[in-house]
C-alpha cells in the first residue's frame, strides 16, 4: 500500500520548511533509517530519515521548494511492483483521480511523462507554484510544467503569460532613486532568517524586557585560566573565558534560582536543572546549542562539549534535542571588542546574559586608583517572571563567583 512521506516538524517552532535537497531519486530502493532528503528548518539544515522501507515511487515536492507546511506530503513510498499513484493519498481523497492506468513502481528514467492537463482533468502543481499563480491571476491550464511528469513548478509560474515584464531601458524613472539597480544585490531570506526575524520581533514586542548591568573584574579568572591550561598535557584541552562564564552563570542560577524560570499565562515554571543555551553565530543567523546540567560539569567537560556543539552548529549538523530547550541563555561578543550591549530574550526563557569584552580600566581600591581587566555584563530579564531586585541579586552573585573563580573548580 502506498505511503505518504510528510514534511516533518523538526523543531517546536517549525510550521513550514524548505526542501533543500533530495538524496534519493524516484525509483530508488529505500530502507528504514536511510537519509532521503535535507530539510532547511527555522534552526538549521537537517537530514530526514525514512521510517519505512520500499521504493520511492513519486517525488511530489521538488528541490529548493520553500514554504512547505508541516505534514504536507512530499513524496510517495510504494512496495515493489505496486502501482505508483499520481498523487498522495491525501490529495487523492480530496480530488478524484483522472481515469488512467497507473504505472508500476520503476526507476524514474522509465516513467512516462504526462503533460500538464486541462479540459477538466487534474493539473499537477506544487503548492508554492499554485499559490504564486493564484496571486498573479494566472490560469494553471495556461502553463507548461517543467517538473517530473509535467508538474508545474515555481519557475514555470515566473515564466508564465502574466509574468511581470522588465521596463524598457528607455523608460523614464518613476521617481528619483539614490542608487542604480546594478549596485543592489538581492539575497532571498532563508527559512532561518525569516524565523529569527519573527521570533525576535515577538520577543521584543510581547516580553517586557528590563536590563541590569554590572562591571566585573576578570584578573583572577584569567590567572586561573592560564594555570589550568598550563596543566593540559600536549594541548589535550584549552579552557576559554566563555567556558568559565558558562560555569559561573550556571552556579549563579543555582545560588539565585528565581532567575532560572519561565513565565506562562497560568504559572511560572521553576527549573531544578540548569541548561545553558549559548549563542553561536552561523552563516545565515544564530543558533543556541545547549550545555545541559552545566552546574554539575567540570570546566574541562564544558570546554570539550561547547567546542563540539559550536563546530556542528556551524556545519548545520546539530540534532533537535541539542538546541531545543534550555533554561537560560548567554551571548558573548567579547571577541569582537564590544564594550557593552544588551541581548534580546530567547522565549520562552526569562533571561539572557550579554557578555562584553574585557579591557584595562582604572578602578578605585580603597583610596587608591589601580588598573584592572574589567568586563561589563548586562542581564536582560522578562519582568513578568523576575523583578528588578532579584535580577540585581543574581548579577551580584555572578560577579562574586567570577571575581573569586576558585569556586569554579571545587
Amino acid at each position: 500500500m502506498a505511503t505518504d512521506i510528510l514534511m516533518p516538524a523538526l523543531s517546536p517552532t517549525m510550521t513550514e520548511g524548505k526542501l533543500a535537497r533530495w538524496l534519493k531519486a524516484e525509483g530508488d530502493t529505500v530502507s528504514a533509517g536511510d537519509v532521503i532528503a535535507e530539510i532547511e528548518t527555522d534552526k538549521a539544515t537537517m537530514e530526514v530519515e525514512a521510517v519505512d522501507e520500499g521504493i520511492l515511487g513519486r517525488i511530489l515536492i521538488q528541490e529548493s521548494a520553500e514554504g512547505i507546511p508541516v505534514n504536507t506530503p512530499i513524496a510517495v513510498l510504494v512496495e515493489e511492483g505496486e502501482a505508483v499513484p499520481e498523487a498522495s493519498s491525501t490529495q487523492s481523497a480530496a480530488a478524484p483521480k483522472a481515469e488512467a492506468a497507473p504505472a508500476e513502481a520503476k526507476p524514474a528514467s522509465a516513467t512516462s511523462k504526462a503533460p500538464a492537463e486541462d479540459k477538466g482533468e487534474r493539473i499537477f502543481v506544487s503548492p508554492l507554484a499554485k499559490r504564486m499563480a493564484r496571486e498573479r491571476g494566472i490560469a494553471l491550464g495556461a502553463l507548461t510544467g517543467s517538473g517530473p511528469n509535467g508538474r508545474i513548478l515555481k519557475r514555470d509560474v515566473e515564466k508564465g503569460p502574466n509574468a511581470p515584464k522588465a521596463a524598457p531601458k528607455t523608460a523614464p524613472a518613476a521617481a528619483p532613486v539614490t542608487t542604480s539597480e546594478e549596485t543592489v544585490r538581492r539575497v532571498p531570506n532563508s527559512t532561518m532568517r525569516k524565523v529569527i526575524a519573527r521570533r525576535l520581533t515577538e520577543s521584543k514586542t510581547q516580553v517586557p524586557h528590563f536590563y541590569v548591568s554590572v562591571d566585573i573584574e576578570l584578573d583572577a579568572l584569567l590567572e586561573l585560566r592560564s594555570k589550568l591550561n598550563a596543566t593540559a598535557q600536549e594541548n589535550s584541552f584549552k579552557i576559554s573565558v566563555n567556558d568559565m562564564m558558562i560555569k559561573a552563570v550556571a552556579l549563579a542560577l543555582k545560588k539565585v534560582p528565581g532567575v532560572n524560570v519561565q513565565f506562562t499565562d497560568a504559572e511560572t515554571l521553576h527549573f531544578e536543572n540548569v541548561d545553558i543555551s549559548m549563542a553561536v553565530s552561523v552563516p545565515d543567523g544564530l543558533i543556541t546549542p545547549i550545555i545541559r546540567n552545566a552546574d554539575r560539569k567540570s570546566l574541562r567537560e564544558i570546554s570539550v562539549e561547547a567546542k563540539d556543539l559550536a563546530k556542528r552548529a556551524r556545519a548545520g549538523k546539530l540534532k533537535p534535542e541539542e538546541f531545543q530547550g534550555g533554561t537560560f541563555s548567554i551571548s558573548n561578543m567579547g571577541m569582537f571588542g564590544v564594550r557593552e550591549f544588551a541581548a534580546i530574550i530567547n522565549p520562552p526563557q526569562a533571561g539572557i546574559l550579554a557578555i562584553a569584552s574585557g579591557e584595562k580600566r582604572a578602578v578605585v581600591r580603597g583610596s587608591e586608583i589601580a588598573v584592572a581587566t574589567v568586563m561589563t555584563a548586562t542581564l536582560s530579564v522578562d519582568h513578568r517572571a523576575v523583578d528588578g531586585a532579584l535580577g540585581a541579586e543574581w548579577l551580584n552573585a555572578l560577579r562574586d563567583i567570577v571575581q573569586n573563580p576558585y569556586t569554579l573548580v571545587v
